[in-house]
C-alpha cells in the first residue's frame, strides 16, 4: 500500500516587521514623480522573463514583485501568530490574488485575528489538516497506475485528484468507496501523465553517465538537485562529484558533494547573460510569482498553484511537492525554483512543455538541505555560518535541523534577578530561526517573550521578576549552526 503524508504547509518570505502596513505599502506601485519604474533592484532578466511569460509590462511586473513579497511576508507572520495562540488547527491555507491576501480559517476567533492583521478572512468548512487527510485517503484509494497527482486547492477548500484519460469513473468510484466525504474531492482527467525531466542528450549543467540534469542550489560542499537524477554513490561530471544523499521516489531530492577546486556561488543562471542572487530559502505563498532555471529551456516564470502536492510518476509516488504553472522539459530536472531571491525548490517533473505550456512540480529545497545536513550558499558565497552576538554577558551555540528546537544554555536554564533580560540569536543565513524566553512558573516552563520575525537573527528584551529562565531556539525553516547570547540585570 502506498503511504503518502500530506503535511500542513505554511507560507513565508523575506521580512515581516509590519503586518497590515506591509499590505498597504505593496500596492503603492511606481513612486510619485518618477517617469518609469526602477527595475535595477531586481536580478537581470527577471522582469523581462515575467513580461514574456505572464503578459505584464515593466511597471506591472515590478508592482507584482513588491506585492507578492509583502503579502507572503504577512501570511508568514500571521500563521506564526495563529500557532502562538493555539489556533493553527483552524488554519485552512492562504493565497495571493492581485493585491489581496486571503487566509482561510474554520473558526470565528481565527477569522478575527486574520482581519486584524489586514488580510481578508475566508471562513470554510475544512481545515488544511483535514484536507491533507482527505487527500491521503483519496490518493491511496484510486488505482495507482491511473493517478497523475493530488493536491489541496486552498481557494476552493477541496482536494483535486488528477487521473489519466478514461480513468475518472473508476477513480471516482474508488474514492467514494473509501469513505471520502462527498464534495471534498474533484476528480479531473489530464491529457498527459507527469514524467521526470531527465534527458540523455548532451548540454550544459552536470552529467551522470549519458544523462543530463540541472544543478538546483549551491550548498555546503556541493549542491542539491533532484533525487531521480542519480542514486547514492553515482558520480557526476562537469562539475565532478558524488551523490551522497538521494531519495526517490517518495521524495525527489539529492545532495551531490563536489571537489574542493569547485567554487560554490549563491546564485542562479537566468539565461540572459547574468545571474540571480540567492538570499535565503523562505517559502512563498500560493499564488506568488516564481521563476525556474534549467539547462534545457533556461529561465521561465509562473505562479505557485498549490503546496504539498503528490504526483505519480512511472517510477513511483512523490509527495510534498510545490505545484506550479511554470513550464519545463527533460534536462531541466533538478534545476532551481526562485521566488524573487528566495530559493523554493528543485525541478522534479510534470507535464507539457515550454512551447504550449505545462504543469511542473518542485521538491522543496529546505527538506533537501535538512536531509543532507547542509546549509544553503547565499549571496556573496557564504555558507550560512553565523557570527556571534556581541555585547552580551553570556553566550550559547548549537545547530538545528529544519523544524527542530533546543533549550539554551540547557534544560535547567539560568537564574535572574528582577529587571531587564536581553537576548540575541544569530542564525544561519537563508533560514528562519526564532528565539523564545521561558520562565519556570508553577513547576512548568512558560513562554514570557519571543521574537518570531522571518529573519535568521532575533533579539528579545523582557522586564520581569526574579526566577529561573531559559532560551529556546526554534528552526521554523532551514538548518545550520547558530550562536547567541544574553544578559541579566
Amino acid at each position: 500500500m502506498r503511504r503518502t503524508s500530506f503535511r500542513a504547509v505554511t507560507v513565508a518570505t523575506a521580512t515581516a516587521t509590519l503586518i497590515a502596513a506591509g499590505i498597504t505599502a505593496a500596492s503603492a506601485g511606481t513612486a510619485a514623480g518618477t517617469d518609469a519604474p526602477d527595475a535595477s533592484r531586481y536580478a537581470p532578466g527577471l522582469v523581462a522573463a515575467m513580461e514574456r511569460d505572464l503578459g505584464l509590462d515593466t511597471a506591472e511586473a515590478i508592482d507584482r514583485l513588491r506585492t507578492d513579497e509583502a503579502l507572503s511576508a504577512t501570511a508568514h507572520t500571521l500563521i506564526k501568530s495563529l500557532e502562538a495562540t493555539s489556533l493553527e488547527k483552524q488554519y485552512a491555507g492562504s493565497w495571493v490574488e492581485g493585491d489581496e491576501l486571503y487566509v482561510a480559517v474554520t473558526d470565528k476567533t481565527a477569522a478575527a485575528q486574520v482581519r486584524a492583521a489586514g488580510a481578508t478572512a475566508v471562513t470554510v468548512d475544512r481545515s488544511l489538516a483535514a484536507l491533507d487527510r482527505i487527500a491521503t485517503r483519496a490518493y491511496e484509494a484510486a488505482p495507482e497506475a491511473d493517478v497523475a497527482s493530488a493536491y489541496v486547492d486552498v481557494e476552493s477548500n477541496t482536494v483535486v485528484l488528477e487521473v489519466a484519460e478514461g480513468a475518472k469513473a473508476a477513480a471516482t468510484k474508488a474514492v467514494r468507496a473509501a469513505g471520502v466525504p462527498a464534495g471534498s474531492v474533484s476528480v479531473v482527467e489530464v491529457a498527459e501523465m507527469p514524467r521526470t525531466f531527465i534527458n540523455v542528450i548532451g548540454g550544459n549543467a552536470y552529467y551522470i553517465g549519458g544523462a543530463r540534469c540541472s544543478v538546483g542550489f549551491s550548498a555546503t560542499g556541493g549542491f542539491v538537485t533532484a533525487g531521480h537524477c542519480g542514486v547514492r554513490g553515482a558520480t557526476t561530471s562537469q562539475p565532478s562529484g558524488t551523490f551522497q544523499v538521494s531519495s526517490f521516489p517518495g521524495n525527489d531530492y539529492a545532495y551531490v558533494n563536489t571537489g574542493t577546486d569547485d567554487t560554490l556561488v549563491g546564485a542562479v543562471n537566468n539565461y540572459s547573460g547574468g545571474t540571480v542572487n540567492v538570499a535565503g530559502s523562505t517559502a512563498a505563498a500560493v499564488g506568488a510569482t516564481v521563476c525556474r532555471s534549467g539547462s534545457t529551456t533556461g529561465w521561465h516564470c509562473g505562479t505557485i498553484q498549490a503546496l504539498n502536492a503528490s504526483v505519480t510518476y512511472a517510477e513511483g509516488t512523490v509527495s510534498g511537492l510545490i505545484r506550479t504553472n511554470v513550464c519545463a522539459e527533460p534536462g531541466d530536472s533538478g534545476g532551481s525554483l526562485l521566488a524573487g531571491t528566495q530559493a523554493q525548490g528543485m525541478t522534479s517533473g510534470g507535464s507539457g512543455n515550454c512551447r504550449s505550456g505545462g504543469t511542473t512540480y518542485f521538491q522543496p529545497v529546505n527538506e533537501a538541505l535538512s536531509a543532507a545536513g547542509v546549509s544553503l550558499i547565499t549571496t556573496g558565497g557564504g555558507g550560512g555560518t553565523p557570527g556571534g552576538c556581541s555585547g552580551e554577558e553570556s553566550a550559547f551555540s548549537g545547530s538545528l535541523s529544519s523544524g527542530g528546537q533546543a533549550a539554551e544554555p540547557g534544560t535547567s536554564g539560568f537564574t535572574s534577578g528582577s529587571g531587564t533580560i536581553t537576548g540575541c540569536l544569530d542564525g544561519p543565513s537563508g533560514t528562519d530561526f526564532d528565539l523564545y524566553l521561558q520562565k519556570v512558573s508553577g513547576g512548568a516552563w512558560t513562554t514570557v517573550a519571543r521574537a518570531i520575525t522571518t529573519s535568521p537573527d532575533e533579539r528579545v528584551t523582557y522586564t520581569g521578576t526574579s526566577g529561573t529562565y531559559r532560551w529556546v531556539v526554534v528552526s521554523y525553516t532551514g538548518s545550520g549552526s547558530y550562536t547567541g547570547g544574553w544578559s541579566t540585570p
